[in-house]
C-alpha cells in the first residue's frame, strides 16, 4: 500500500515590507528631567549617548495600547485589513504578563482573530527576529501577510536612580506588515546569540525573588510594615547593564554581523540607501558607520536623539522617522541590525516600504 502524499502550502517566492507604523507616547522626558534622579548633566548625556529626549508612556498606557497604535498605521499603509493577517508577532520584554501573550490580545483588538499570535523575547534584536520569521512564514506559504510589532514600556522596568541604563531608555512601538512580493524584498537574515555574555544586560531580580517577598509579606503581622514596603521597592526587577562589555561587543562584533548581512544579500555598502541600526547609543552607531565604511550617500537612522533606546521598538521607530523625513528613500535598500540582552543579534537588508 502506497503512502498518501500530503498537500503542500502555496509557496511565495519572495516577501517584502508593505507598510510601517509608529506610536510615540506623549510624555517627553528631557535630560534635565533625568538629572533630577542621577548626578549628571545634559552635556554629559548628549556627549556619551547622543540622547536629548526620550518618550515615556503614561501609567494608563500599556504595551498593547502602543502596539495597537503602531499596527493600525502599518496596516493602513500596507493597504490590507486586519482580517487578512496570517500571523501576528509582538516582540517585547515589557509585557507585564508571562502569559497570555501581548500578541493574542493585539490580534483580538485589531480584528485579526483567529490569526496565530505569539510574542518574542529577544530584547533589542526582537524586531529583526520578527522580520526573519515573518519572511519565512510568507515565503513558505504558512501566512499571506504577517504583522510584526516591536513594543516596549521600559519605564516600567527602570530604577530612575540607576546609572548604567535607566537614563537611556524610552517607550514606544513600531510595526510593519510583511507580505508577498514579485521581487526579493528581505535579504537573508544573519542572526544568533552569545550566551557567554548572558549577564551583561538583564534584570536585577527574578520573579522567584518577587514570589519569596510576597510570601514574607503574607506572614507578616503588619501589612504596612515599613521593612516589607522597602523590600518591595528593592526587589522589583529593573534593568541594568555592564556598559563597557556591551559597548565593546556592539562596536566590534556587530559591525561584523552587519557586513555578513550585506554579503548574504549580495550587495555592497554603496548599494544602500539607508542604514538603520538599533538605537542603543549614538557613539555605537557612529563607530559602526566607520567600520562598515558607509559612503555619505547612505542616510543613517539616528532616532535615538529624540526617542532614546526603545529596545525592540527602536528599529521600526527609526525607520518610520527616516521615511517621514526622507520620503525619497522609499523603495531603496536599508541595512538593519538589532542587538541586545542575551546577548542576541539579528540583521538583514530590506527594501524600504
Amino acid at each position: 500500500m502506497s503512502t498518501p502524499v500530503l498537500n503542500k502550502a502555496v509557496v511565495n517566492e519572495n516577501a517584502r515590507i508593505l507598510g510601517i507604523g509608529a506610536y510615540r507616547p506623549d510624555v517627553i522626558v528631557t535630560n534635565e528631567d533625568v538629572c533630577q534622579w542621577i548626578d549628571s548633566s545634559d552635556e554629559w548625556i548628549r556627549q556619551r549617548t547622543g540622547i536629548i529626549t526620550r518618550h515615556r508612556a503614561a501609567a494608563d498606557i500599556s504595551v498593547i495600547d502602543m502596539a495597537e497604535g503602531a499596527a493600525r498605521e502599518a496596516l493602513q499603509q500596507a493597504g490590507i485589513e486586519a482580517s487578512q493577517l496570517g500571523a501576528v508577532i509582538v516582540s517585547t520584554v515589557t509585557h507585564p504578563y508571562a502569559t497570555p501573550s501581548a500578541a493574542a490580545a493585539l490580534t483580538e483588538r485589531l480584528g485579526a482573530t483567529p490569526a496565530p499570535a505569539f510574542d518574542i523575547s529577544a530584547a533589542c534584536a526582537g524586531y529583526c527576529y520578527g522580520v526573519a520569521q515573518a519572511d519565512a512564514l510568507v515565503r513558505s506559504g504558512a501566512a499571506q501577510y504577517v504583522l510584526v510589532v516591536g513594543a516596549e514600556k521600559l519605564s516600567d522596568v527602570i530604577d530612575n536612580h540607576e546609572r548604567t541604563i535607566s537614563f537611556l531608555l524610552g517607550d514606544g512601538a513600531g510595526a510593519v506588515v510583511v507580505g508577498p512580493s514579485d521581487t526579493p524584498g528581505i535579504g537573508p537574515s544573519v542572526w544568533g546569540s552569545d550566551g557567554s555574555k548572558w549577564d551583561a544586560i538583564g534584570m536585577t531580580h527574578s520573579l522567584e525573588d518577587v514570589k519569596k517577598l510576597g510570601e514574607s509579606a503574607r506572614h507578616s503581622d503588619e501589612i504596612d510594615d515599613p521593612a516589607i514596603l522597602s523590600a518591595t521597592q528593592d526587589v522589583w526587577p529593573t534593568l541594568r547593564q555592564d556598559g563597557q562589555t556591551v559597548f565593546r561587543w556592539a562596536v566590534w562584533e556587530m559591525a561584523k554581523v552587519a557586513q555578513q548581512a550585506l554579503d548574504a544579500a549580495g550587495i555592497e555598502a554603496s548599494d544602500l540607501a539607508a542604514f538603520v541600526p538599533h538605537q542603543a547609543n549614538m557613539r555605537i552607531i557612529d563607530e559602526m558607520v566607520k567600520k562598515l565604511k558607509l559612503p555619505e550617500s547612505v542616510v543613517i537612522g539616528r532616532d535615538i536623539a529624540q526617542a532614546g533606546n526603545t529596545s525592540a521598538a527602536s528599529i521600526p521607530l527609526a525607520t518610520h522617522r527616516l521615511l517621514q523625513e526622507n520620503p525619497g528613500l522609499s523603495g531603496g535598500l536599508a541595512l538593519q541590525i538589532g542587538f541586545g540582552a542575551g546577548l542576541v543579534f539579528g540583521a538583514q537588508v530590506v527594501v524600504l516600504p
